[in-house]
C-alpha cells in the first residue's frame, strides 16, 4: 500500500483514505470549472485521474485501467475545447443541445458499453468489486465526459444518471467520502445544468439585423 492508500482521518465512523479524498476534491474542482466553461477543468481532470491512477496501480490495476481512460478523455477534451474557444463571443466554448442522432449515439454507446465492460469485470473479478455497477459508472463517466468536451448540456444529465449510482456504491463499498462527494456534484450538477440551458438557448436566438452585437 503506498501513502495514497493511507488513512487520512475518520468522518462519521468512515475511515477517510487520502487518494479518496485527493481525488474526490479535484473532481469537485473539475466540474465548477467546468460550469464555468474554463479551459482548466480539462488539466485538473486530468490531475485528479493521475492522483487516482498512482494510488490505484500496481494493486487494483482494473481501476487503475479506468483512470488511465478518464486521462484520455481529458486530454481530447482540452484539444477539442481549445480548437473551440471564442466561438461563443466571449473567449470560451459554446454549448449547445446534442442533436437525437447525437443522443440515440451516446445512449447506445453507453449501453454497449457498460454490458462490455461488466461482462469484462465479471470474467476477472479482480478489476472490479461490483462488475455491473462499477461499469455503469465508469461508461457513464466517459459519456459525460465525452459530451462535455462537445459542449453538449445533456453532459449534465449524464453526470445526474451516474450520480444515481455512485452515490449508493461508493457509501457500500466503504468510499465515504467519494459518496458525500457525489451528493456535492448533484447540486453542482442541477446548477450547472441551469446555467448551460440557458446559455444554449440564448446561443441559439437570432440576432436581428441592425440590433448591436
Amino acid at each position: 500500500m503506498n501513502a495514497l492508500d493511507s488513512e487520512a482521518f475518520t468522518l462519521l465512523g468512515q475511515h477517510i483514505i487520502w487518494s479518496d479524498m485527493i481525488g474526490n476534491l479535484l473532481g469537485l474542482v473539475t466540474l465548477a470549472l467546468g460550469w464555468r466553461r474554463s479551459l482548466w477543468t480539462w488539466p485538473v481532470q486530468f490531475l485528479s485521474g493521475l492522483v487516482l491512477f498512482a494510488a490505484f496501480y500496481g494493486h487494483l490495476t482494473g481501476s487503475a485501467g479506468k483512470q488511465a481512460v478518464v486521462m484520455t478523455v481529458a486530454l481530447y477534451g482540452w484539444w477539442q475545447w481549445n480548437r473551440g474557444k471564442g466561438r461563443g463571443g466571449d473567449g470560451r466554448i459554446t454549448v449547445r443541445f446534442a442533436t437525437w442522432r447525437e443522443r440515440a449515439a451516446m445512449a447506445a454507446a453507453a449501453a454497449a458499453g457498460t454490458v462490455g465492460v461488466a461482462l469484462l469485470f465479471t470474467a476477472h473479478p479482480a478489476l472490479s468489486w461490483d462488475p455491473w455497477p462499477d461499469a455503469y459508472i465508469f461508461v457513464g463517466t466517459v459519456v459525460a465526459m465525452y459530451a462535455q468536451a462537445k459542449g453538449m448540456v445533456e453532459f449534465w444529465i449524464a453526470w445526474l444518471l451516474v450520480d444515481l449510482v455512485g452515490v449508493p456504491l461508493n457509501f457500500t463499498n466503504g468510499y465515504a467520502f467519494s459518496g458525500f462527494v457525489y451528493v456535492i456534484y448533484g447540486a453542482l450538477v442541477l446548477w450547472g445544468l441551469r446555467d448551460w440551458w440557458l446559455r444554449s438557448r440564448t446561443a441559439a436566438q437570432p440576432v436581428l439585423e441592425g440590433a448591436p452585437a
